[in-house]
């Protein structure tokens, strides 16, 4: 059960084998159905959640009425909405489960017993943010600066076993189109591939 978080930890500290049981004894193992809302708009999230199985959404509503995904989480990733949870805030955005998941979660009083307990923590958590920061500026300025096509494309080249496995129509929310123009890339792309 905890194979894939002690391969992930690994990626970013050396714990010993205390420290690893500790690590382990104050996560919850939640096995959560397709389609459980985790987190909704307006909630104060009081989780981070390391994907064992599944894949999860982040959305929001905006004020057009229209279902806005801002990122998709699969395993050996982490998910939750970082300003709320640090802030104690409302937060602005909900979290779906979109398969059945299993999650090793980590709430608020958990997380700060073991960052005081285990001072390496700190820095896997720190590096966790760095990255997830690095990814929404270039994630930012590809909207901004690139072609639909060419966003489509690496999306496909990022994260193909997504591409598989979350309906068409968040994919096209993701990128900011429409399902109708999503499905003219797809078919454009596929052409490309062919020749």
């Amino acid at each position: 059960m905890y194979q894939k978080i002690q391969g992930y930890l690994s990626r970013f500290t050396n714990l010993s084998a205390e420290e690893l049981t500790l690590f382990e004894n104050n996560l919850e193992f939640r096995k959560v159905p397709k389609k459980t809302i985790l987190l909704r708009a307006g909630d104060i999230c009081n989780f981070e959640a390391y994907i064992n199985k599944g894949i999860i959404r982040e959305y929001f509503i905006n004020g057009d009425g229209e279902d806005i995904t801002l990122q998709f989480a699969s395993e050996d990733w982490w998910v939750s909405d970082i300003v709320s949870f640090e802030d104690q805030t409302p937060s602005d955005r909900n979290i779906e489960v979109l398969e059945d998941c299993e999650l090793m979660i980590l709430s608020r009083e958990a997380k700060d017993k073991l960052l005081h307990e285990i001072p390496q923590l700190e820095r896997m958590f720190r590096l966790m943010i760095q990255r997830h920061l690095s990814k929404v500026q270039k994630r930012l300025f590809k909207k901004i600066s690139t072609p639909a096509m060419d966003q489509y494309v690496e999306f496909v080249n990022r994260y193909p076993l997504i591409i598989k496995r979350v309906p068409q129509h968040y994919i096209a929310s993701y990128l900011g189109i429409t399902p109708e123009f999503l499905s003219r890339l797809r078919t454009k792309h596929l052409k490309s591939e062919k020749q």
